[in-house]
């Protein structure tokens, strides 16, 4: 049985999405376009990167022969091993959105099969009733903002007007959110993740219903062009449908291990301990503490959020290969630390392809990397839902199937 590590590179697509053209993503390739721009230099930064992609410990895991699998080709200019350590293979997403909530569960064994509710694109976000019960409830004088945005462009148009009048900042995205962007300082981080716990409850009562997440994405600094978004960002999900791979493990007596935003996305059912860090290299720092404290029959599930955050949506090439990069340079660490029976799988929850149009999401297959001793190496068939992930670390660790995905060890 031993232990299990789920490690989601949050936004780490590798194309091919079967479905994509009716997201409006045909084409999309988060890693065969960084590649591709790496190659031809243009994702080269002075002090950051230089010269192409390279991912020799992934590479080694199968990724290059993975983004095959989900395209048709490797990814341009990046060195394909000789030999392939590993299982390893795609996997396409069954769920109606491609949002981190829906990919998160599919991975936890329990697909998305209704629709969420979204935002209107055009004209104000969120209605005048909506907004007179959030602002009425809230205790605030007003909203500023009721818009599709960029959290970083919304920060910097509003945030002056937002520490001079106490009015929050309220947008969203293509995604089912409702975000709230407030200064830690002048609004309060306590004031801030209150006011979000408000909107959440009056959402999961409004008409319509079914807006995945509120978001609160607290920010410091003065000026636009000091105004930085802290580490301090909290998810309020609506809870999963049905049990996932999370409670079917804690009812079995194990532990999950939840790093960074895991707890958030799962509304903290199924979780036994909580790590938050900021950052990829905290998150990494953290996930080796829970490594050495993991008992058997445990799982160990971290959230990598910067590739999404930090690179993806803010369409940073150059940012995203180098996270990238020094990700794949710690992969060795993780190694070390697993004892006889350890299973290791590294994948990702939907895509964020940098080069794309637009700062949204596009829908990709994902990589499934799965490594640890005794595990062979071989090229799996293409998954056909995220869910076979969920159901593999299940059989792994000894729980009874669940209705959804198939092992594929």
């Amino acid at each position: 049985m031993a232990r299990a590590f789920l490690f989601v590179l949050d936004s780490f697509g590798i194309g091919g999405a079967p479905d994509a053209a009716a997201f409006g993503d045909d084409g999309a390739d988060t890693l065969g376009h960084i590649a591709e721009f790496c190659a031809a230099g243009a994702a080269d930064r002075a002090g950051l990167r230089q010269g192409p992609l390279k991912l020799p410990n992934m590479s080694a895991l199968g990724l290059l022969h993975a983004a095959r699998a989900a395209t048709g080709r490797f990814p341009a200019g990046m060195d394909v091993p000789d030999r392939v350590f590993g299982h390893h293979g795609a996997a396409t997403e069954i769920s109606r959105g491609k949002d981190t909530p829906s990919g998160h569960w599919e991975i936890a064994g329990t697909p998305v099969m209704f629709d969420w509710g979204y935002f209107p694109t055009e004209g104000d976000a969120f209605s005048p009733d909506l907004v007179t019960a959030i602002c009425e409830l809230g205790k605030v004088p007003g909203i500023l903002g009721n818009c599709h945005a960029s959290g970083t462009d919304i920060i910097a148009r509003f945030g002056e007007e937002h520490i001079q009048t106490g009015k929050p900042i309220c947008y969203t995205s293509t995604d089912s959110v409702f975000q709230v962007a407030a200064h830690e300082a002048h609004f309060g981080l306590d004031r801030l993740l209150s006011f979000c716990q408000t909107v959440r409850i009056i959402l999961d009562e409004w008409p319509g219903g079914r807006i995945g997440r509120v978001i609160a994405r607290p920010f410091v600094g003065e000026t636009p062009a000091t105004f930085t978004r802290t580490g301090n960002r909290r998810d309020y999900s609506v809870p999963p449908p049905e049990p996932t791979l999370l409670d079917r493990l804690t009812e079995a007596g194990r532990t999950v291990h939840a790093i960074g935003k895991i707890g958030d996305i799962f509304a903290h059912k199924g979780i036994g301990r909580l790590s938050k860090a900021d950052g990829n290299a905290a998150l990494f720092e953290a996930t080796m503490r829970a490594m050495d404290e993991a008992k058997d029959g445990d799982l160990v599930f971290t959230n990598f959020v910067d590739f999404d955050m930090l690179y993806g949506h803010r369409r940073d090439v150059a940012g995203y290969a180098a996270a990238l990069e020094a990700f794949d340079r710690r992969l060795p660490e993780v190694d070390r630390k697993l004892h006889p029976g350890d299973l290791v799988v590294i994948t990702a929850d939907h895509g964020c392809d940098p080069t794309w149009r637009g700062t949204d999401h596009t829908r990709e297959r994902v990589p499934i990397l799965t490594f640890g001793p005794g595990i062979r190496s071989r090229l799996m068939e293409t998954r056909t839902t995220f869910a076979d992930i969920g159901a593999t670390i299940a059989k792994h660790l000894g729980l009874a199937p669940g209705p959804y995905g198939k092992s594929f060890l």
